[in-house]
């Protein structure tokens, strides 16, 4: 492995995924280099990245001394072989989510890493959207009290199923490893590992072929007093409601419209973490709903005010991750986190299959 200061990174796969958000992250974080791409397509890679090199196979990846990062943004029913043997060869290893298609194969990868003396980990980038960073200002403030529902929608208006791979009956494709991927992992990190889970999943468009709609309830009987965590999304919500509503005790937060960095990277901007201005910034803040016991008044008082409105920043991902490698930080989503994602994937899809509710304890 390479040892300059410099981490020298390669990226396997260059579709939608990819070049969206992978490449030009991992060009706008000083002191990690995209060193190459293993690509099919090498006109497509360097009609953005001119110059870049481009290999053909994965073995040449693995093969390579100087890559220090392999970046696995390939169909899911390929992450566990293609991260098994990039641990095998010695490398680090980021894998796009989902971490795999089955819990068994990603615990079989975290005892590789481990055993290999390596990282593995999700690139979990909307543990860095603007609106979660305001939901946990919210939360840390306690302005909320004892938080008992939670409603966390990712929809969108997609009525013409695409010709890609995520459409097709595949292992792992479908809305609930897609989308579903990042709520969940979301969910666990500001209220831990639910007791249960119920998931429903549904083909709503005219031709699809793998889920496009899921609702899943997350329960938390024991550890939180009976919150319940509903995770949604869909393709054919033409009118958006709020992305997040959060009641409490004492209030609710409620926030629409989604993060900005997807777009903005869609439309070619490409950042650069030592100068990233209004990169992140969200236009539309949530709002916070408070609901105060006066002296002498029979009713609560409500308040209403903005609520926090940090920039969202996908480049931290990735310089946590170097500075992890370092010595400097501790890792962002860390194995335990990777296998309890996979966990509640699995079991959701458990839960549909069966038309029950599955422990997770």
């Amino acid at each position: 492995m390479s040892t300059n200061t410099t981490l020298r990174v390669a990226l396997i796969g260059y579709g939608s995924a990819a070049r969206i958000f992978h490449a030009p992250l991992l060009a706008g974080v000083p002191g990690l280099e995209l060193a190459c791409v293993c690509s099919s397509r090498p006109d497509a890679v360097h009609a953005d990245w001119p110059g870049l090199r481009v290999v053909a196979t994965p073995a040449e990846v693995f093969a390579d001394a100087t890559i220090d990062i392999v970046v696995i943004a390939t169909p899911n029913d390929s992450h566990y072989p293609l991260a098994l043997a990039a641990l095998q060869a010695g490398k680090h290893v980021v894998v796009d989510k989902p971490c795999t298609v089955t819990l068994a194969d990603a615990e079989h990868l975290l005892q590789v890493a481990a055993q290999q003396g390596r990282v593995l980990t999700v690139f979990q980038n909307r543990r860095l959207d603007s609106d979660f960073l305001a939901l946990q200002q919210v939360l840390a403030d306690g302005t909320l009290g004892r938080v008992v529902q939670v409603d966390s929608h990712f929809d969108r208006y997609r009525p013409v199923v695409p010709s890609r791979w995520r459409e097709e009956d595949l292992p792992g494709s479908g809305l609930w490893f897609d989308l579903g991927s990042h709520l969940v992992d979301q969910a666990l990190v500001l209220w831990g590992l639910p007791d249960a889970i119920s998931l429903d999943l549904a083909c709503m468009r005219d031709g699809s072929e793998v889920n496009d709609w899921f609702h899943a309830v997350l329960r938390y009987d024991t550890t939180r007093a009976g919150l319940r965590v509903i995770l949604h999304a869909s393709t054919l919500v033409a009118d958006l409601g709020p992305r997040w509503t959060v009641h409490g005790t004492s209030g609710s937060f409620t926030k629409f419209g989604l993060d900005t960095q997807e777009d903005t990277l869609k439309a070619g901007q490409r950042p650069q973490l030592d100068a990233l201005m209004d990169w992140g910034r969200d236009s539309h803040p949530g709002t916070v709903l408070q609901m105060a016991v006066m002296p002498g008044v029979a009713s609560p008082v409500s308040v209403r005010f903005e609520a926090p409105r940090p920039s969202g920043n996908y480049l931290a991902w990735y310089a946590n991750l170097r500075d992890h490698l370092a010595g400097r930080a501790d890792l962002l989503v860390t194995p335990e986190q990777v296998r309890a994602v996979m966990q509640v994937l699995t079991l959701g899809e458990q839960s549909a299959s069966q038309g029950r509710v599955v422990s997770l304890r």
